[in-house]
């Protein structure tokens, strides 16, 4: 099948990567999510309207690495943590025992939405992979941005599962052998593994599915209005404009020998970052949040999300696979390109931390209290083990 499209029209931007590491910064030209220069021997026709909203860049000096790892250096005397030095949250906050409470209410609520029904093997398999664990990033996102403007966990709750239902999903489809052909997930065997591949395909439909039928069956206490956006909002970061436009680029750029720095944030932006987007902007939207509010939140939300995808590359290379609970190294066997691969260890690490500090930039206004379950959730995603 052919991806050519001679109607095609190209954004040319420079890649985030240099917008965010030049010392020289123009903001009319900066943006983080934006279609590929016209560079690739094939075509994907992304219309202009993608970019829905400019997003510029501000530049700022070269931090600290952002992975953790053991120094020679000696120990400073504060207790804190180096990223608590760098992003501090309020005292009065405890992420260990926020990120249990959330992780629990989640799990809870996940479990009581997709129940063991008829037909029953399909229902074993979308619990096998959806209850199999995981960080729970999204679904917290999602809660803590709503609860930032005031609304209540209670609120954000089915959204919050719909966009674990949806990354489940991705997972799922994402380890069948026609895609990258994984043995191990979270620890587990990969679901086609488990159940074979036909189900896993029809378990991961059903979760897709299912997760907008619980946004709007199980949303309570808002107006329609906010559900019907939040509903088209997760509905833009999975489709041909979010992960399936970074799922279809990550495909085709299999044994290209050229990919670079624009190629792959396209890939990873719409792949990755699209639907930790979409969970932060629907709990911003069901929380009140206005249009101002809700444009900070989307770009706090882009970067966390291509910080996810940097930080996932460098632990590829410097994890194993039981620390990262999935094969590790296997970007390095398929040689496909990562920011390690382009940027070195260190740059990559570099870039992360810019990352963080963008994305951190966008909620100074904000009440820190309210904010600090959000400056926390940035800051384990920059320095996650796994």
């Amino acid at each position: 099948m052919s991806l050519v499209n001679s109607s095609a029209t190209w954004v040319q931007t420079p890649s985030i990567y240099n917008n965010l590491t030049s010392s020289r910064h123009n903001s009319a030209n900066s943006y983080l999510y934006h279609p590929l220069k016209n560079k690739l021997p094939f075509s994907i026709f992304l219309p202009n309207p993608i970019i829905k909203t400019a997003i510029p860049f501000s530049s700022f000096s070269i931090a600290a690495i952002l992975t953790k790892e053991k120094t020679s250096a000696p120990q400073e005397e504060s207790s804190k943590s180096k990223e608590e030095q760098i992003f501090p949250t309020p005292p009065s906050f405890d992420f260990k025992a926020y990120v249990l409470q959330k992780a629990d209410s989640v799990n809870k609520a996940l479990e009581e939405a997709v129940l063991l029904r008829d037909p029953l093997k399909i229902h074993e398999s979308m619990r096998y992979s959806l209850l199999a664990g995981g960080k729970r990033v999204r679904p917290m996102l999602c809660i803590a941005a709503c609860e930032l403007f005031g609304g209540q966990e209670s609120v954000a709750m089915p959204s919050a599962c719909a966009a674990e239902m949806i990354h489940t999903m991705s997972l799922m489809h994402d380890d069948l052998p026609c895609m990258d052909n994984d043995d191990l997930r979270r620890g587990k065997p990969t679901n086609h593994k488990a159940f074979g591949e036909d189900v896993a395909v029809l378990a991961g439909d059903a979760l897709l599915a299912f997760s907008f039928e619980y946004i709007a069956t199980a949303t309570k206490g808002v107006p329609s209005e906010r559900i019907v956006r939040v509903i088209g909002e997760l509905a833009r970061s999975i489709g041909c404009e979010g992960l399936v436009a970074g799922q279809m680029v990550d495909i085709c750029s299999e044994g290209m020998s050229d990919v670079g720095l624009e190629h792959l944030e396209f890939i990873h932006v719409h792949k990755t970052a699209a639907l930790l987007e979409g969970s932060v902007v629907m709990g911003a939207i069901l929380g009140g949040a206005n249009a101002e509010q809700v444009a900070k939140l989307r770009k706090f939300a882009r970067c966390i999300g291509l910080l996810f995808q940097v930080v996932d590359d460098i632990l590829d290379v410097t994890k194993s696979s039981q620390e990262l609970g999935k094969t590790a190294g296997k970007d390095l066997v398929a040689d496909k390109t990562t920011y390690p691969k382009l940027l070195g260890i260190e740059k990559s690490r570099e870039f992360a931390e810019k990352l963080n500090r963008e994305a951190q930039d966008q909620l100074a206004e904000f009440d820190p209290e309210k904010a600090a379950p959000l400056i926390a959730l940035a800051n384990y995603i920059a320095y996650r083990d796994n």
